[in-house]
C-alpha cells in the first residue's frame, strides 16, 4: 500500500519547516507568494491529501453528525436519513451512518465509535434490545447534542421527533369500524417499545369508544422488528393461527406493513377475499404496499419530514448556549393512506 503523503514529506522535499508548509497550505498572509506556489506544486506532485477531520478537531468542531439506524433495509429509515441530509448538507455538515442491527451491543459500539471521532451530534433511533441507556447518557454528559427519532426513551430528556402512534392507530381502527368491521385483530409489536405501546392503546380506545368490546385473544403480540422477509413470514404465521380460530376476524390492523402483507398472502392462497371477507390496514406506508393487489391501506409517518425536523433540532441546539437550551419533543400527526385492502364499503 502506498504511504500517505504528510506535511513533513513536503517540508523535506522543499527544505523548509513543516509549520511553514502548513501555513502555506492555509494561504497564510505572512507566507510569500513564491513559497506558497512551491508548496502547492509539491503537494500536487506528491498527491498530498489534507486531513480535514484532524484540522476540524483541532478547532473543536468536526462538522460530522452521526446517525444510527436500527436497520438499513427498511425504506422507513432510508427516508429519515434522506430528510436529515436535506437539512445538513447546506450547513456544511457530513453524515456518518451506523447500523445497530437492533442489537444493544452494536448500538453501544456505534455510540462509542462516534464519540471517539468527536462528532458534533448524534441522531438515533433506539434498538429493540436496548433497555439500558447509559451509553446515551454518556453522549449527554459529554455535551454532544443527542436527538432521538421514532423509537425514543423519555427518561433521557433529549431532543426527540416522533409520530403520534396512538393517533395513527386510532385513525386506522376507526376507519375499519366505519367499514363495518367489528372483529378486528391487532398484530402488535413487543410492548417494551414505546411505538407499539401507543399503537395498542389506540387500537383499544378506538373500539371502546364505538362500544366494541376488546377481545384479548385478537391481540397477537410478536417481534415485528426484523428483516422484511422475516416479518412477512411472521405475518404468514399469525394468519395461519387465525385460520385455526372458530371464527375468522373481519379485519386486521397490523403494526407492520410487512406482517400485513404476509397475512394477506396466506388469506389469498386460501381463497379468502380481501377486503370483502377480511379488511387490512398496515403501518408505516412502505412503498411496496402500493404495488400489491389490492393496495394496502396504511399509516404514513412522514418519515422524510421526521429526518428534516431531527436535523433542525440539532442545528438549533448547536446555535444556542448549552446552559440555555431546553430539549424539545416534536410530535408529527400521521396520515391514513386509504387503498383497496380496507374498503369494504367502497370509497
Amino acid at each position: 500500500m502506498k504511504k500517505k503523503t504528510t506535511i513533513r514529506d513536503i517540508a523535506e522535499e522543499l527544505d523548509i519547516t513543516a509549520s511553514t508548509v502548513s501555513r502555506a497550505l492555509r494561504n497564510h498572509p505572512r507566507i510569500s507568494s513564491a513559497t506558497k506556489e512551491a508548496v502547492w506544486d509539491m503537494a500536487d506532485k506528491l498527491d498530498y491529501q489534507p486531513n480535514n477531520i484532524a484540522a476540524a478537531l483541532r478547532k473543536g468542531k468536526s462538522n460530522i453528525i452521526g446517525a444510527i439506524v436500527p436497520t438499513s433495509d427498511r425504506s422507513f429509515f432510508a427516508s429519515v436519513i434522506r430528510g436529515i441530509e436535506e437539512v445538513i448538507r447546506d450547513e456544511g455538515y457530513n453524515l456518518i451512518i451506523c447500523q445497530s442491527d437492533d442489537q444493544y451491543s452494536k448500538e453501544q459500539a456505534n455510540v462509542e465509535a462516534l464519540l471517539k471521532i468527536q462528532v458534533d451530534g448524534i441522531i438515533a433511533s433506539v434498538a429493540k434490545e436496548t433497555t439500558n441507556f447509559d451509553h446515551f447518557k454518556r453522549v449527554k454528559d459529554q455535551g454532544v447534542p443527542l436527538i432521538l427519532y421514532d423509537r425514543v426513551n423519555e427518561s433521557l430528556d433529549v431532543n426527540a421527533v416522533v409520530t403520534n402512534d396512538y393517533l395513527g392507530s386510532y385513525k386506522a381502527v376507526t376507519h375499519l369500524i366505519e367499514q363495518g368491521c367489528k372483529r378486528i385483530v391487532h398484530f402488535a409489536g413487543k410492548q417494551h417499545i414505546n411505538i407499539y405501546q401507543d399503537r395498542l392503546k389506540g387500537y383499544i380506545d378506538a373500539q371502546r369508544e364505538q362500544g366494541i368490546p376488546v377481545d384479548n385473544e385478537l391481540i397477537l403480540e410478536n417481534d415485528l422488528i426484523f428483516s422484511m422477509e422475516k416479518v412477512v413470514e411472521l405475518g404468514r404465521e399469525m394468519a395461519n393461527k387465525l385460520l385455526d380460530m372458530p371464527e375468522l376476524p373481519d379485519a386486521i390492523f397490523s403494526s407492520s406493513d410487512f406482517a400485513a402483507m404476509g397475512a394477506m398472502q396466506v388469506f389469498k392462497e386460501k381463497g379468502i377475499k380481501i377486503p370483502r371477507d377480511v379488511a387490512f390496514v398496515g403501518y408505516s406506508n412502505d412503498v411496496s404496499g402500493s404495488f400489491i393487489e389490492p393496495g394496502l391501506t396504511t399509516v404514513d409517518q412522514h418519515t422524510k419530514r421526521m429526518g428534516n425536523l431531527a436535523a433542525q433540532l440539532f442545528l438549533d441546539q448547536m446555535n444556542e448556549s448549552s446552559k440555555e437550551y431546553t430539549p424539545r419533543k416534536t410530535l408529527l400527526n400521521p396520515k391514513l393512506v386509504i387503498r383497496g385492502s380496507s374498503l369494504k364499503c367502497g370509497e
